[in-house]
């Protein structure tokens, strides 16, 4: 059954600016390229700090902030994007998802929150989306293995590497969890 698709051209939108705030520099500049080929006008950010600077001036329409940032907590962008533009459409982005994130970021006002990696094809589905009818479910979504993968690598660099202090956390034998961390990540 095919997905009816709730989701306008950005041709439609009088304003097209779009904040993308992510400290991963590849990926942050892959998606502005992706996202300029697409219509936007894109400002860039690398950390909370220039983020709020650029809400301040610009006040984009559209914003993309990652949620894990160097300087600080993305949810703090998102905050400052409503203050000096209710209508902006704001999507998280996070290497990690989990459900007490997403609603955090909703309340802040977030329409959309999206688990890296995300294409560009994804975050644009998500910003211009009917924010009143439900989202398509992802085309390629992480399989659970993967989930599962990227959970625990963040466990692990949130500990500094330590794989006994990772283990205990997760309530894992620290044996299991150094044969995980010698794997490859699964697809």
């Amino acid at each position: 059954m095919p997905v009816i698709e709730n989701i306008k051209n950005i041709s439609e939108f009088e304003d097209k600016s779009l904040l993308i705030v992510d400290d991963d520099n590849p990926f942050r500049e892959r998606l502005a390229r992706a996202m300029e080929k697409k219509g936007f006008k894109v400002s860039q950010a690398e950390g909370v700090k220039k983020g709020v600077d650029i809400v301040k001036k610009e006040s984009p329409a559209f914003a993309v902030v990652d949620l894990r940032l160097g300087d600080g907590n993305g949810l703090e962008v998102v905050k400052e994007i409503q203050r000096s533009n209710i209508k902006s459409r704001v999507v998280m982005l996070t290497g990690y998802g989990n459900i007490p994130t997403a609603v955090a970021a909703i309340k802040q006002g977030a329409i959309d929150y999206l688990s890296k990696p995300a294409d560009a094809d994804d975050v644009e589905r998500a910003l211009l989306a009917d924010p009143n009818k439900n989202a398509a479910p992802p085309e390629n979504p992480m399989s659970a293995d993967r989930v599962k993968w990227e959970h625990i690598h963040r466990v692990f660099e949130l500990c500094n590497r330590n794989v006994s202090e990772t283990a205990r956390r997760l309530k894992m034998h620290r044996r299991t969890l150094q044969r995980i961390l010698s794997k490859r990540s699964p697809k």
